[in-house]
């Protein structure tokens, strides 16, 4: 099992780090599933996640107090109505109007969340 959440922690942090780069691609929820898998795998790299200056801060708060800053639901929300204009300019529809469903179900969760 040891080697599942390994390998799972490792395909997370690569997923986040594309999330990093890509609009619609979340970065923090795969880097929290990867903190999770290192925990049970190895938590020498569980803590580098979280001493990282970036990620780090956003992951402990989340796990301490289920909360998202100001700062990361407008980033969220922002890069997420980027890509639906990004789809809507290049695939039109009906393909933005899956971009629009992430927008509204993924950014009204965020934006509800405790600060």
């Amino acid at each position: 099992m040891r080697w599942f959440y390994l390998v799972s922690g490792i395909v997370c942090v690569a997923l986040g780090a594309i999330g990093a780069v890509l609009p619609l691609m979340p970065t923090v929820p795969f880097l929290l599933l990867a903190a999770f898998c290192f925990a049970r795998s190895n938590p020498e790299w569980e803590q580098r996640i979280l001493a990282d200056p970036r990620w780090g801060p956003q992951i402990r708060e989340w796990r301490e107090r289920r909360a998202i800053s100001r700062k990361a639901k407008i980033a969220s929300v922002a890069a997420m109505s980027a890509g639906v204009v990004f789809t809507g300019l290049t695939l039109g529809q009906p393909w933005v109007w899956i971009s629009v469903a992430v927008l509204v179900i993924i950014g009204g969760w965020i934006v509800t969340r405790n600060e």
